[in-house]
């Protein structure tokens, strides 16, 4: 039996920004944000992205939305390759596929009402008669939380949590099939952070969405993910299930992340791992493997060869020439 095909498939994404200086504003170089980056999301499937900040994370969610253009590689929704595409042949891929982002507050406009919010993206798309469309808002506003009384309130009448609702709501609202979210519960408090991912993961059930979630937290990322890929300077160093990544990783960048999450529990005692000195540039990355200036265990092989992304075990993938 021939395997479903891929919601999404991302196949050597790279992302690299002109630098430009002087007068004439001559390029200088490069800041290689992401580089050769492969992944694949199925229906009703969860992929967490991990890494520290500056690490590509958000450049690989807007690129594969094609809100920034890639430089290289390709994206394919549903089997269809819309790396390509101009604005006119996209839009009807934009429906299927959405983001909530990480600010609740800046990514809603203050001087629109909560129920325009949401409904602007089915009047851009032409989804719906007026009427009907206020009826699917006061649907989407009860299903994530909020009042239909809220639909004439605007931002600023809100908390923090129920902004993001909001942002959740209008995602929602043209039926996609793959939601990304970038570091959708980072700006809310803890208590507020369970609930919206407790949200996240009942409309997943519900309504059979794909997400792509972007965080740095491995705590919420554990929660809500089937996946998890860990980034470094542009590159996926390693990708397996969850369970696998956090009982026996193999990337010295993963123990490293894993080994600085406090454990609540005094009597499990686990080996600290220090990673030396700080990120290096995208703009001059250090060759071979990005990682090796900070690595306990690099070798001469480390500093010259890039490591490839290899099959360890079954499903577990891994960028390193010690494994």
């Amino acid at each position: 039996m021939a395997e479903p095909v891929p919601v999404l498939e991302v196949a050597g994404l790279t992302k690299h920004f002109p630098v430009r200086r002087g007068l004439l504003r001559r390029t200088i170089g490069h800041i290689r944000a992401v580089d050769d980056v492969s992944f694949v999301i199925r229906a009703g499937e969860t992929l967490g992205l991990v890494g520290e900040s500056g690490c590509g994370k958000t450049t690989v969610g807007r690129t594969v939305l094609r809100l920034i253009e890639p430089t290289a590689g390709t994206i394919k929704l549903d089997g269809r390759d819309i790396t390509a595409l101009s604005r006119a042949e996209l839009r009807p891929f934009r429906r299927q596929m959405q983001i909530i982002f990480q600010d609740p507050f800046s990514s809603l406009n203050p001087r629109m009402r909560a129920g325009d919010i949401v409904a602007e993206p089915l009047r851009l798309h032409g989804a719906m008669a007026r009427q009907a469309r206020r009826e699917r808002v006061a649907e989407l506003f009860e299903r994530v939380g909020l009042r239909r009384a809220q639909m004439d309130n605007y931002p600023h009448q809100f908390s923090g949590g129920q902004r993001q609702r909001i942002g959740v709501a209008r995602a929602l609202s043209l039926h996609p099939r793959l939601i990304i979210g970038d570091e959708p519960v980072s700006a809310l408090d803890v208590s507020i952070q369970a609930q919206v991912i407790n949200l996240l993961v009942d409309l997943q059930r519900e309504l059979k969405l794909s997400y792509l979630f972007i965080s740095h937290n491995l705590a919420v990322v554990e929660h809500i993910s089937d996946r998890i890929a860990v980034m470094y300077l542009g590159r996926i160093v390693e990708h397996t299930d969850k369970a696998t990544l956090f009982t026996r990783p193999l990337h010295p960048y993963t123990e490293a992340l894993l080994a600085a999450v406090p454990v609540p529990d005094p009597r499990i005692r686990r080996a600290r791992r220090v990673v030396e000195g700080d990120v290096p540039s995208p703009l001059r990355p250090p060759s071979g493997c990005h990682f090796h200036t900070r690595c306990p265990h690099a070798e001469a092989r480390c500093r010259a060869e890039a490591p490839a992304l290899r099959e360890i075990a079954p499903g577990h993938h891994v960028a390193c020439h010690l494994r």
